[in-house]
């Protein structure tokens, strides 16, 4: 996938631990690529390291995308290099994928973010006022301190009547919020929902039953736990004809690539879903992140995932 050359033309200290970094193409040229609410891209940092960050700025400006990045305590090199860029670095930047697109037959939109999930809930946020559909927007932070966005999301008329803070509810008490959000919610009604892990885990327990577990959309920047002791061998074949064998301990990517084969990749955890492509026979062993339930009826993301059967036959996108 092709990265671009962007320059930072602003940067914004959100809290002690969030900035927004605004970049613009280094040709000053329009962006070449329009985005849908919810996308995120593919950004190699000054080290060289790789990560993925939503957009979450307004999807129809012309010029220019914006990011933000939490300085993680724990970082392998990412979000640290990220936090020492200055106004006129460059970064190279993938063309924008989606994973989190909003349903256009929904009667409202409830979206609900935990800490830096905000992100791609604000670019969400900005093309439902656009559209002139409902929604309400609920933010769970520690604290009103540690959230980002906060005095955007009060000021602009698109988000000020309809911001619901819940900050510093303590994640024991998170059900019972979510329960009350509950209480107006319809079988047509579709939730986004981005942040760690079990606070996503609640909220699709919560509103699932309520909305439909399709109608639950997640965004997840955490790759999935998975136990690989059991893993066998398995034979991919590509509607092309050609096959190859994948031993266990190996991805379906990584014997692909061996081969000659070219397949988009980006996270290789099964985030991103830059791998994903299409199943045309077997039984895949979903392990990836990125797919919903409805994504997961043929397709699979072969950096994780593996099979149920003996053989797949794929189709890469």
């Amino acid at each position: 996938m092709t990265n671009v050359l962007f320059r930072v033309v602003e940067i914004t200290e959100e809290t002690p631990e969030i900035r927004t970094l605004r970049l613009v193409r280094q040709d000053d040229e329009p962006l070449r690529v329009r985005y849908r609410a919810g996308a995120h891209v593919d950004v190699v940092g000054p080290t060289g390291v790789l990560r993925q960050y939503s957009l979450c700025g307004a999807p129809d400006d012309p010029r220019s995308i914006l990011i933000a990045v939490k300085r993680e305590p724990d970082s392998r090199g990412g979000s640290v290099a990220m936090h020492q860029v200055s106004v006129g670095d460059h970064l190279k930047i993938s063309e924008p994928r989606n994973l989190l697109a909003v349903a256009e037959d929904a009667d409202r939109h409830v979206l609900v973010a935990g800490g830096i999930g905000i992100t791609p809930l604000l670019s969400i946020a900005y093309e439902l006022y656009t559209w002139g559909s409902e929604f309400e927007l609920h933010y769970f932070a520690r604290s009103r301190e540690t959230a980002a966005f906060v005095a955007l999301l009060e000021e602009r008329v698109e988000f000020a009547d309809r911001i619901r803070p819940h900050f510093g509810v303590p994640r024991a008490e998170h059900p019972a919020v979510l329960r009350t959000i509950a209480e107006d919610l319809t079988p047509s009604t579709h939730v986004y929902t981005c942040g760690p892990d079990g606070f996503m885990r609640q909220v699709g327990d919560v509103l699932g039953p309520v909305v439909g577990a399709d109608h639950v959309h997640v965004e997840h920047f955490e790759a999935a736990e998975v136990d690989t002791s059991g893993d066998r061998p398995l034979t991919v074949e590509l509607d092309t004809g050609e096959e190859f064998d994948v031993p266990a301990g190996k991805s379906i990517l990584a014997v692909l690539e061996d081969n000659g084969i070219e397949v988009f990749k980006s996270c290789e955890e099964g985030i991103c879903g830059s791998c994903v492509s299409g199943v045309l026979e077997g039984t895949p062993d979903h392990r990836d992140n990125c797919l919903t339930a409805a994504d997961r009826e043929g397709q699979m993301a072969l950096c994780v995932s593996r099979a149920l059967t003996d053989r797949l036959v794929i189709e890469l996108y």
